[in-house]
């Protein structure tokens, strides 16, 4: 339920609309426009709608949010939210590329990368230091080895970093370096794990799940926000369909639907969704003209050596083509793209 308050509303009568919400068992979202104070109300099914509520002083009406999931509800917020990670903003005019290696590996590998990406245009480094891996045997990150590189590899080319959260009880570490928290798509459902990043209060990245409806989706989401942090991206990375000639299937009608539906910011992850380099343009450029707010692509300066998913993995070559290819999508669609630059010291 939204309670729309009127414009002259005094911050007593606001206060005291959100005292008897408490009361009646409700859990009050204060949102301040530009001309009025808007209060979303979240409650349990059970709790019934309180119909007198529309009398109180201050009060112009009631809307209620038919949705399952209510904070993330493009009823309960109706313009796109601005997702900012220092001076980063992830959801406005401009598009934002998050690329890097799936894993780091080295300080020398991911410095390399970072210096490729940061002059092909990204705004963000990606990195695992934790690795959820199908097989125990497989690589599972360098951890805090590895977040700690990431922070230099911050501090050298003042990228942004993102990388991935596993359990509940590294959200801190993970925080203490990482500008966004990333939850992978089969942590998508880790409930103490997404009420420890609402809590947080750090930016968070959710992968949708393998399998993942888009209301299990939206619902995860809000699980964050419930908790008091409305700073998340969603992030479309392809799900599991019968199809088996392409890693997963990116469902590119996903990502028009939720901008539909929610007021989050949505990106794509096209290389985990084709699995092999050469469809990861397409599926980018597809993705922005179905009105992703930016994309998340894996690059690595060898992929033959990379020690985790280097068959979907761009050169640094194939990753500017992959920026200029889309900045003329963006232009198309009527967003923007930061201009590939030229950089010393870093070629193709």
């Amino acid at each position: 339920m939204i309670v729309i308050m009127k414009q002259a509303a005094t911050e007593a009568e606001i206060a005291g609309v959100e005292s008897d919400l408490k009361r009646m068992g409700f859990m009050p979202h204060r949102i301040q426009g530009v001309e009025r104070v808007v209060i979303g109300a979240v409650g349990k099914q059970t709790v019934a709608f309180p119909v007198g509520l529309e009398t109180m002083p201050g009060v112009e009406k009631l809307v209620p949010v038919t949705a399952p999931y209510k904070l993330v509800s493009r009823q309960f917020i109706e313009t796109n939210s601005i997702v900012q990670a220092g001076d980063l903003l992830v959801g406005g005019r401009e598009l934002v590329i998050m690329a890097g290696p799936c894993a780091v590996e080295s300080e020398e590998q991911l410095l390399t990368i970072a210096r490729h990406v940061k002059a092909a245009g990204a705004r963000v480094l990606r990195g695992g230091a934790f690795k959820p891996r199908t097989s125990p045997y497989s690589f599972q990150g360098l951890e805090l080895e590895g977040l700690k590189m990431l922070a230099q590899a911050r501090s050298e080319t003042g990228l942004k970093i993102v990388t991935e959260v596993l359990n509940p009880q590294d959200v801190e570490l993970v925080s203490s370096y990482a500008d966004i928290l990333q939850v992978g798509a089969r942590n998508m459902q880790n409930f103490s794990l997404l009420r420890e990043l609402g809590r947080n209060g750090k930016p968070v990245l959710l992968k949708r799940g393998l399998a993942a409806t888009v209301e299990e989706w939206l619902m995860a989401a809000e699980y964050i926000l419930a908790e008091g942090n409305d700073q998340v991206i969603l992030c479309e990375r392809g799900i599991r369909t019968f199809e088996t000639a392409t890693r997963g299937t990116l469902d590119v009608s996903a990502i028009a639907m939720v901008k539909q539906l929610s007021h989050l910011p949505v990106i794509a992850d096209p290389c985990h969704s084709g699995g092999h380099w050469n469809l990861v343009l397409p599926l980018a450029m597809a993705a922005v003209a179905a009105g992703a707010d930016g994309l998340l692509v894996e690059v690595h300066h060898s992929p033959r050596e990379a020690l985790c998913d280097g068959p979907q993995s761009l050169t640094p070559a194939n990753f500017r083509r992959l920026v200029e290819g889309v900045g003329r999508v963006a232009a198309a669609v009527e967003r923007s793209l930061q201009p590939v630059q030229e950089a010393e010291g870093v070629t193709s």
